[in-house]
């Protein structure tokens, strides 16, 4: 099975320390115009996803509908608070391998830290490896079997930067 981890577009700073400010908060122009592209990358290298999966904030969920849009995967898009930032990492590896059934490729749309840390765990089996998904940055991973641990091959972590020079 083909994981990409895909972190959230450029996004609007936040106005306040609130909770409820934090979840609302929108891509920027420059942050959705960047994420197409990179979305455009995407479909220019022949990636396709089985399922987008998306954390709820507002950020990660319009960048996750963007994709699907430049895709035409809008049916596979769903939402799910376990990528949320504070979602419990080892549950989403749970869900992961129950939806894993007739799929070959599923993107996760979320945040830093945690996805990085997902990373991490993945393919270390630790939560400190020092890998970082910048704004709208990917990485894939190969996996054959997935667990709550070392499990998986990282095949490629792209910038932002280098995914929209590959238009």
């Amino acid at each position: 099975m083909e994981l990409y981890l895909m972190r959230h577009g450029i996004a609007e700073a936040p106005e306040s320390e609130a909770r409820k400010a934090d979840a609302r908060r929108r891509l920027t122009p420059e942050g959705s115009a960047k994420v197409r592209r990179i979305a455009r990358s995407l479909r220019r290298m022949k990636i396709d996803f089985d399922l987008i999966l998306s954390s709820p904030l507002l950020r990660s969920r319009i960048t996750a509908e963007i994709v699907a849009e430049e895709l035409t995967l809008g049916k596979k898009l769903e939402i799910t608070p376990l990528l949320a930032p504070d979602g419990p990492l080892e549950e989403l590896v749970r869900d992961l391998g129950s939806r894993l059934a007739g799929r070959e490729s599923i993107l996760l749309v979320g945040h830093e830290p945690s996805l990085s840390t997902l990373v991490s765990m993945l393919i270390s089996g630790n939560t400190r490896s020092g890998i970082m998904l910048k704004k709208g940055g990917i990485c894939k991973l190969a996996i054959e079997r997935i667990r709550y641990g070392r499990c998986a091959t990282m095949e490629w972590l792209l910038a932002p930067a280098q995914m929209t020079r590959l238009q």
